[in-house]
């Protein structure tokens, strides 16, 4: 039996699910190499849940995700660098929130709200060379206008960019990357990641990114001198900065699929199938990987849609370790008083 082709969405990103939006910030000045990214839901927010593996997590509010607990939807999610600290940036996006009149209503009037704003952090402090410079309330502030003032179904930039801006994946610069594809019953599943994992994202024996293979189409292998060129000077690299790495790989998994809270929740834990296709090791006690996953509902499912939904659930998988791919291939290297971390395409070219 063959496979189905794959329909990838129109953009190939996580707008390619109808009233989704995204949004970058990077932190201002010299030495700062960290940002905030903001994934806004459409108005009258989204069915949200999250999955959290790693060992080291830094996040907000993800327990009023529970499907056992109160709150019912959201409005935005915050991936952020700047470790425990970035998770500041959230406080700008509630704040805005709070003006737009969106969040939990708490009182009689409608401006008596209370925005529930999931958040997780990732570590990148001092890698731009200021250990102090990282996102805070003004960072997110700016990350969820950004998104508020895009086109729906605008381009989402990827690699060295907002919650991606300092991340490092393995010993090469990481970054934010999206991807999306449509199953079969017509419903779209999308995926946006910062990437900044302790495990590589490269198989060491050919320099093919870890996330092409089983990717549909087989993977390009770079010529053997060139691995052999990259596999030195990572060797150099590693040699020079010693030292252990904290990490942490961070994603959003989105679909217009009308999930309930208990369906998107099997989302969130079975898209982590795609990190661990893309990363290795995965989840490790200095990571804190964490996946949000959102339904619009804008698209119905049948009563009983068990064949739809194991579809949406692989594609979760799919759409994130393609995303991690893209935004490896994305990001751009840096060289730097935080340390040197170059890019996939700095070693291997466009292969």
């Amino acid at each position: 039996m063959t496979e189905e082709p794959r329909l990838l969405g129109p953009l190939d990103a996580l707008t390619d699910v109808d009233g989704i939006r995204v949004g970058h910030a990077r932190v201002p000045g010299e030495g700062a190499l960290s940002g905030t990214t903001v994934v806004l839901t459409p108005e009258g927010g989204a069915v949200a849940a999250v999955d959290v593996r790693g060992g080291g997590p830094g996040t907000r509010e993800t327990d009023a995700l529970d499907p056992r607990n109160l709150v019912q939807r959201i409005d935005a999610v915050v991936l952020t660098g700047g470790s425990a600290y970035g998770l500041d940036a959230a406080s700008g996006v509630m704040a805005w929130l709070e003006e737009q009149g969106r969040g939990v209503r708490v009182g009689p009037d409608p401006a008596h709200v209370v925005p529930v704003v999931p958040a997780a952090c990732l570590f990148d402090l001092g890698r731009g060379g200021d250990w102090r410079a990282r996102p805070d309330a003004a960072t997110g502030r700016a990350a969820v206008e950004a998104a508020a003032a895009s086109e729906p179904g605008a381009a989402v930039p990827e690699g060295t960019v907002g919650a991606g801006t300092g991340a490092v994946a393995g010993q090469l610069k990481g970054g934010v990357g999206t991807a999306s594809m449509r199953v079969a019953s017509g419903a779209t599943v999308a995926a946006l990641v910062a990437v900044n994992a302790a495990g590589s994202v490269v198989d060491p024996r050919t320099g093919v990114l870890y996330g092409e293979y089983g990717a549909g189409e087989p993977p390009a292998h770079p010529a053997p001198e060139v691995h052999e060129a990259a596999r030195l000077r990572l060797a150099e690299l590693r040699e020079a900065k010693g030292g252990r790495p904290f990490n942490t790989t961070i994603a959003v998994v989105a679909t217009d699929a009308a999930l309930t809270r208990a369906q998107a929740q099997k989302l969130a834990g079975t898209a982590h199938d795609g990190m661990a296709r893309a990363v290795r090791p995965v989840h490790l006690l200095s990571d804190g990987d964490t996946v949000f996953a959102l339904s619009t509902g804008r698209f119905p499912l049948p009563p009983e849609p068990v064949a739809e939904l194991n579809d949406i659930l692989a594609a979760g998988a799919d759409v994130l370790a393609r995303a991690i791919v893209k935004a490896v291939r994305a990001a751009r290297g840096v060289d730097g008083p935080g340390g040197a971390f170059p890019s996939y395409r700095d070693l291997y070219g466009t292969a």
